[in-house]
């Protein structure tokens, strides 16, 4: 393969990633770009990160990481050994012969797309932008970025895509706190809007990926991203639908799916819960949505799954109003404490968590909410900030519900059960407990 890359993208750049002598500049350094640009150092590379956190640039100064799937020992190594630093002035991509775009993609409180941060990152290329460079967009968005809105931004500047820089886009397919999966074993897929910045990019994310999956355009990659997270997005919601039936008839959603997987093909198993979080499966089936209305579709399928995912965090509160009638009380006043708000296990990240909206529900029936989460010290909501609290037996005894809301291994779920007065358990944290105070999804 590397014949052809040389032969097609020039040697000065392509014998420079080959040798990992390229200079690379990371843009957004959060839970994608700082184990890419980490990554990135490892296998020998000079990297820059370049973020407009200042803390976050303090603190890989220090050699410490904030990404908990960084090994420590490793990163602090990196920035010792002077291969990766930080920066919070976007000159420095002047000097750097690829750059990658690591920034967040949200959408707005309309559910459209929010693509601001896109568009910073380029007005700091565009300026920077000389004849040689590679650009390559890793945000998550809808088909068509890339070479609609990314591709005429850096061509203001005068230069010809293809000509005098190339562009590519590799979608992130990173799922903080997996332990099997990472950036090394995960196929990287790569496009780019000519064959030469195709053969670029995929040369370079050989460095740091086991297997690299060129497809033939960015939309492919564009499509292939959302793809991935709608397929989640949609089986997540026939499984909070199946829970909620099967709540109502007396059926274990848990043990039905868990029988049901069984099955050694065609069918894999999603679980019910609180709502969705992360970044990825709430926001970009509706990126997705938003393009189907461009070309006068509706995405009728993803928007209903949409809407039952967004409705779970409602259902919560409406099963701890449950188990407080159990008490004789009612939501108003009363002390509820929340286990876990994280949006996934054993990770401390916030990003669209249904935690928070579960928070603002009980809230607004006027409870009282505290909660506990080894990984995240403190978070805000609608009232203003709040901090985790000790989970000792003061906490639990004086709660009248305990709320499972992120199912953390380090839990002491045995010890929890004995002394809270009702538990709502949103993730089947409790399968091994049939008590008549376990009041389940």
């Amino acid at each position: 393969m590397e014949p052809t890359i040389l032969r097609i993208a020039g040697p000065e750049l392509a014998e420079k990633i080959r040798i990992a002598a390229a200079r690379v500049a990371i843009l957004g350094l959060g839970y994608v770009g700082l184990p890419l640009a980490t990554a990135f150092a490892e296998a020998g590379f000079t990297v820059v990160g370049l973020d407009v956190d200042d803390g976050k640039v303090r603190a890989i100064g220090e050699g410490v990481s904030y990404i908990e799937d960084i090994d420590g020992d490793t990163f602090a190594r990196q920035v010792a050994a002077g291969r990766l630093r930080a920066t919070t002035d976007p000159d420095v991509l002047a000097e750097v012969d690829a750059v990658i775009i690591c920034v967040p993609t949200p959408y707005t409180k309309a559910k459209q797309p929010d693509l601001s941060c896109i568009y910073r990152a380029a007005s700091m290329i565009v300026e920077r932008l000389h004849p040689g460079m590679l650009v390559i967009l890793e945000s998550t968005t809808y088909p068509g970025t890339t070479q609609e809105v990314l591709q005429p931004l850096l061509e203001a500047t005068g230069f010809v895509c293809g000509r005098d820089f190339e562009l590519a886009y590799s979608p992130e397919r990173v799922d903080p706190g997996n332990q099997r999966f990472n950036l090394r074993n995960t196929p990287k897929i790569v496009s780019g809007v000519t064959p030469r910045a195709r053969d670029l990019a995929a040369a370079l994310y050989r460095h740091v990926a086991d297997e690299v999956v060129p497809v033939s355009q960015p939309r492919v990659a564009e499509m292939a991203k959302l793809l991935e997270n709608t397929f989640r997005h949609v089986n997540i919601a026939l499984a909070n639908e199946m829970g909620l039936l099967c709540g109502e008839m007396g059926i274990n959603i848990w043990e039905t799916i868990d029988a049901a997987a069984t099955k050694p093909f065609g069918f894999m198993p999603f679980y019910p819960g609180p709502g969705v979080g992360g970044h990825c499966i709430p926001i970009d089936p509706f990126y997705f949505s938003w393009k189907c209305r461009e070309h006068d579709r509706r995405a009728q399928l993803i928007e209903l799954a949409g809407d039952i995912n967004d409705r779970m965090p409602e259902v919560v509160v409406e099963r701890v109003a449950t188990a407080l009638n159990i008490q004789s009380k009612s939501l108003r006043d009363s002390r509820i404490l929340l286990l876990g708000v994280s949006y996934k296990k054993d990770v401390g990240d916030l990003r669209e968590s249904p935690a928070l909206k579960v928070i603002d529900g009980l809230h607004r029936k006027g409870a009282h909410v505290s909660y506990h989460d080894p990984y995240v010290p403190s978070c805000a909501n609608g009232k203003g900030p709040m901090a985790s609290v000790a989970l000792d037996q003061a906490a639990i005894t004086s709660a009248d519900c305990v709320v499972i809301l992120t199912d953390h291994s380090d839990l002491p779920y045995d010890w929890i059960i004995r002394h809270a007065k009702v538990v709502v358990d949103t993730r089947n944290a409790l399968r091994d407990h049939d008590a008549p105070r376990v009041i389940r999804l």
